[in-house]
């Protein structure tokens, strides 16, 4: 009974996303199992579901998911109805399995700006290696990772195309573009780099550039939050007194420098950042329900974990609508060239 509800919620859920589509595209491709099966994808470092939303948006099943943080792992065991494993160190390549396409946010924090730039001297930069050991093992036909911007610059540039040479020396054709959320839909400034990479040879890549026209912030925003997501006076005040609004509803942003903008959109949600970096009209923080919004999770996803989570997880998740239109391509192109060798 309780997958059931699950499969009746997730295709609510489904339809929901489909004001996001950017086409239809034929779904099917074979991997170990017969063309009329659905795509089968797994989820490394899945957080609370970012890619499943948007790859089971387009009818995909998903079969293994991990991630080292239990809140994430209860949220998205909730959700989606697959319980994660944990530490991808401590997963054996058989204990996966075969799927078609490997999707995986790798964990950001060594070569974000709001961590230390440490890359691969940082332990959670080394997990790329993790995703190389099950790579090998298992050959997806398709692979779809996520990271930071500043990925495409961090040591010169090195970081990043240490990554794109494994990728061609495991047998892939492998690319990478910045693309940013504002453009999927969602009024949120979130720039990440987003490599893609597939088993047979391609000419080329069709990127999406601007694929919908941003929903206005008023969309998104609760019509009554709650009294304690409101800051107190004196930051009120203060924040009044170093900046005037040119429109409303804006969304407040605090640099490091302590400097104060507004914008008709969210900065990039962080997860560590301060907890009134970002307030909507100077005076509130945004509630959990409004940070999975700006990242495009509907609203039949149930918030399970307390705000302190729910804030740590929205602000580590990736946009759901660029993911999915990022996905509908990746599909396409497979199927292109499946399509060209039957020929």
């Amino acid at each position: 009974m309780r997958r059931k509800v699950i499969e009746m919620k997730k295709r609510k859920s489904s339809a929901r996303l489909l004001e996001f589509e950017t086409g239809r595209v034929p779904i099917q491709v074979g991997h170990n199992h017969s063309d009329e099966s659905p795509i089968r994808f797994i989820d490394l470092f899945c957080g609370i579901g970012g890619f499943h939303e948007a790859a089971r948006s387009l009818g995909l099943t998903g079969v293994f998911a991990c991630d080292i943080d239990e809140e994430c792992r209860k949220a998205y065991h909730h959700n989606y109805g697959l319980m994660p494993y944990g530490d991808i160190r401590e997963i054996e390549v058989d204990d996966i399995p075969d799927h078609d396409l490997l999707c995986a946010g790798f964990p950001c924090q060594p070569f974000s700006i709001i961590g230390d730039m440490a890359g691969f001297a940082d332990s959670r930069g080394t997990l790329f290696f993790e995703l190389e050991r099950i790579i090998m093992a298992k050959k997806p036909r398709m692979i779809v990772l996520e990271n930071v911007r500043q990925l495409v610059s961090h040591n010169g540039g090195k970081s990043l195309a240490k990554i794109m040479l494994s990728l061609r020396r495991m047998g892939y054709w492998a690319d990478y573009r910045v693309l940013n959320a504002l453009n999927f839909g969602l009024p949120h400034k979130r720039e990440r780099v987003i490599i893609v990479a597939f088993r047979d040879n391609i000419d080329s890549f069709p990127w999406p550039i601007r694929s919908m026209p941003m929903k206005p912030l008023s969309a998104l925003l609760e019509k009554s939050p709650g009294v304690k997501h409101f800051v107190s006076e004196r930051i009120r005040l203060s924040r009044f007194a170093r900046h005037t609004p040119k429109m409303t509803p804006s969304i407040w942003h605090e640099n490091k420098a302590g400097n104060v903008s507004s914008h008709p959109f969210s900065c990039a949600l962080r997860a560590g950042a301060s907890y009134n970096y970002l307030l909507v009209n100077g005076e509130r923080r945004l509630t959990p329900r409004e940070m999975l919004r700006l990242q495009g999770f509907p609203d039949d996803f149930e918030i399970i974990c307390n705000d302190s989570q729910t804030r740590k997880q929205a602000g580590n998740s990736v946009p759901v609508p660029m993911i999915r239109a990022i996905l509908e391509r990746v599909i396409n192109a497979a199927n292109c060239q499946i399509e060209r060798k039957r020929a």
